[in-house]
């Protein structure tokens, strides 16, 4: 049974993504109707729309309005199958991290386009998030998106502080001792990079209740 603090958390998202996701298309259709009382007084006077204009459509082509990166052994079941259901609930299109997705040592082209593709991505920061190379890499390439194509990070640290991630502390301090030793220096600095710069952004404190 979930507790106030799973739905308020919930409920900001929700309502943090609805403000980001629905402010461009009332800027667009602000900007369109001012092009219409220019153009054609009598047809913006009734509400109409000039003959041959297209609805609105987002000019970065994203595909998604939030991707969800998480790891699977803390979350899945609980935390984020709840923000994944209430977010499908509210009629957002939602992209979630699929194990299937992953081939080999790289990250499948199907899972980049979906980061690449999103305009929001929501990492739900674990105890053990950080001990996956697959959340690492896909965290490395949300910090590129939110460079190159602005989108919006809104990182959940549930059962973790922003400082173990920012500073890579705790559980995150005794992962990446293992991965230096596998991926080397140069590959674990811009994981840890990826991991200070994101966990440095406002997000959302959540603790699991079931660990007391």
């Amino acid at each position: 049974m979930y507790d106030n603090v799973f739905w308020w958390t919930c409920f900001a998202l929700l309502s943090t993504a609805a403000l980001v996701l629905l402010f461009p298309v009332f800027s667009s259709s602000r900007t369109l109707r001012l092009r219409i009382n220019e153009e054609d007084p009598e047809s913006a006077a009734i509400g109409a729309t000039p003959r041959g204009t297209s609805p609105i459509v987002d000019p970065k082509g994203f595909d998604y309005e939030v991707f969800l990166s998480f790891r699977g052994t803390d979350t899945r079941k609980g935390f984020t199958d709840f923000l994944y259901n209430s977010l499908k609930d509210a009629g957002v299109r939602v992209f979630r991290d699929d194990e299937e997705l992953r081939v080999g040592e790289e990250i499948g082209p199907e899972l980049l386009e979906g980061i690449r593709k999103s305009k929001i991505s929501i990492p739900i920061f674990s105890k053990d998030y950080a001990s996956s190379k697959w959340c690492l890499k896909e965290l490395a390439f949300m910090v590129e998106c939110r460079t190159t194509r602005k989108q919006l990070v809104m990182p959940v640290f549930y059962d973790v502080t922003p400082n173990e991630v920012r500073h890579q502390t705790g559980t995150y301090e005794k992962s990446f001792s293992q991965h230096v030793r596998k991926y080397g220096p140069l590959v674990v600095q811009h994981w840890r990079d990826a991991l200070a710069h994101i966990g440095a952004l406002k997000g959302w404190e959540l603790k699991n209740t079931a660990n007391g």
